[in-house]
């Protein structure tokens, strides 16, 4: 009980110092088992709020793209527990932010709009979900596999056989270092 109470008051504080913190960082700061900052912000895009993660079925998790079985049960065990219950209700009463920040821009007013991005090989700079999460941010979509919809195939190092179908259909291929211009010039950072 002592350790719960001591766990629950770490949390508090961690989060107290802002309590308007983005949801995915407030998921990250819960501690769930193989959820990271990458993983956080992947599940926020999907569910707008902690009561909505909280009731999501494994199924429903194992749909996001990257979120396999195990870290399914992971989030579903985290929110079947009492004392992570109670650590909710502790933070909501706190006042911490438990939603989804609302998007001013309308999804087709985002610099990314219309544009679907297809990942190979290993990025140096992010992982592939934190990737896949800056371009769906930006409005951009992030497809698994190279079609004639796709516009840009992003190629890292060790790059699989979806570069050679993207130049067999004639999509335009990205380094990383041309992706990373292209985030940083969509976020207005060029």
């Amino acid at each position: 009980e002592k350790l719960a109470d001591k766990s629950i008051s770490n949390v508090i504080q961690s989060i107290q110092g802002s309590k308007d913190r983005p949801l995915a960082r407030v998921i990250f700061a819960l501690g769930i088992l193989h959820v990271g900052e990458q993983y956080a912000e992947l599940l926020t895009e999907q569910f707008h709020s902690i009561d909505q993660l909280a009731e999501a079925t494994r199924e429903e998790l194992s749909t996001i793209r990257s979120i396999g079985p195990k870290i399914a049960e992971s989030i579903v065990a985290f929110f079947r527990q009492e004392g992570n219950k109670r650590i909710i209700e502790k933070l909501r009463k706190a006042g911490v932010r438990l939603e989804r920040e609302k998007v001013e821009a309308k999804p087709e007013e985002l610099p990314l709009a219309g544009l679907e991005f297809v990942l190979t090989g290993k990025l140096e700079s992010f992982s592939r979900p934190e990737a896949e999460a800056k371009i769906k941010a930006l409005g951009g979509k992030a497809g698994s596999d190279v079609t004639r919809k796709t516009s840009y195939v992003v190629v890292g190092a060790d790059p699989g056989s979806k570069l050679a179908k993207a130049q067999k259909l004639g999509i335009k291929t990205l380094s990383e270092a041309e992706f990373l211009k292209l985030l940083d010039k969509a976020s207005g950072k060029s």
